[in-house]
């Protein structure tokens, strides 16, 4: 399955190596990194995920990379990263209808 990153995630994705590399460039980079590795795994294992406890829906599943959730919705041919959010912040309803 292709993989397609919504704005949305981009967003957090470049707000994460911005925070990070205020202490650390290499790790920033390492964490950013280890996300997009992460999103390639679940184009090939879309199932990988579990569904997240916050919507009522078996498309919406996450996965942990570190101390994120990598957010993301399962369609036919592709799966959309919906958001990358540390896994102590709440989550937006608007989450699993995000732009992609």
């Amino acid at each position: 399955m292709s993989v397609v990153w919504t704005k949305n995630a981009l967003n957090h994705l470049t707000d994460i190596y911005e925070y990070i590399s205020r202490d650390s460039e290499r790790y920033a980079k390492r964490m950013v990194d280890r996300s997009t590795a992460r999103s390639k795994q679940i184009g090939s294992f879309p199932q990988l995920g579990q569904t997240v406890a916050e919507y009522d829906n078996p498309h919406v599943r996450e996965v942990i990379e570190g101390p994120y959730r990598v957010i993301y919705r399962t369609q036919e041919a592709r799966v959309v990263v919906l958001a990358v959010i540390h896994g102590a912040r709440l989550l937006t309803p608007d989450v699993p209808n995000s732009d992609g």
